[in-house]
């Protein structure tokens, strides 16, 4: 691949850490190790389960607002149709739901920049901050990332916390 990654997936007996190829041919040997602890720490602190949950949470809720609406009279009736329209009710749904979809994203990326934060303190605690650091510079340089974004385009668009912010966590003593 062309682009350096590492992620953590699956849950159970199916669990496993890919590490992309480039990343391996990109990064010493210490980092890749602090990668996996990153990596690992997303697991031991049930970052994958609870995101596992938190998107059937979601799911349920998408599809109860749905049923809610889809097949509404009233609601068809209120929106010009002469009797029950799925389509318009359809529609409706669509344009509600996107500003509740945008909500949502915004506590869903919220939750995932939190999580970096932790397994990056796992990482530092079990094995190297100082690795795990130089790995996060190269991964940063690699994918030509922003190193001053504006504080409100992390928020609506960053799952993950802007470099600069995540180096000056690592190197804090109380982590």
């Amino acid at each position: 691949s062309k682009k350096a990654n590492a992620f953590f997936s699956g849950i159970g007996k199916k669990k496993k850490i890919v590490l992309f190829d480039t990343l391996i041919e990109n990064h010493t040997t210490e980092e890749l190790v602090a990668v996996l602890a990153h990596e690992v720490g997303h697991f031991k602190k049930k970052h994958i389960v609870w995101s596992y949950v938190l998107s059937v949470v979601q799911i349920f809720f998408t599809l109860f607002i749905l049923s809610l609406m889809v097949f509404n009279e009233n609601l068809s009736l209120a929106l010009g149709g002469q009797v029950q329209a799925i389509h318009l009710n359809l529609i409706a749904f669509m344009i509600l739901f996107s500003p509740i979809s945008g909500i949502t994203g915004l506590f869903t990326s919220m939750y995932s920049r939190k999580n970096e934060f932790e397994a990056d303190a796992y990482a530092k605690t079990t094995f190297n901050g100082e690795a795990l650091a130089n790995a996060l510079k190269k991964l940063s340089v690699d994918s030509l990332s922003n190193l001053y974004p504006h504080p409100a385009y992390v928020f609506f668009h960053y799952s993950h916390p802007p470099l600069l912010q995540r180096l000056t966590a690592i190197n804090r003593k109380d982590v």
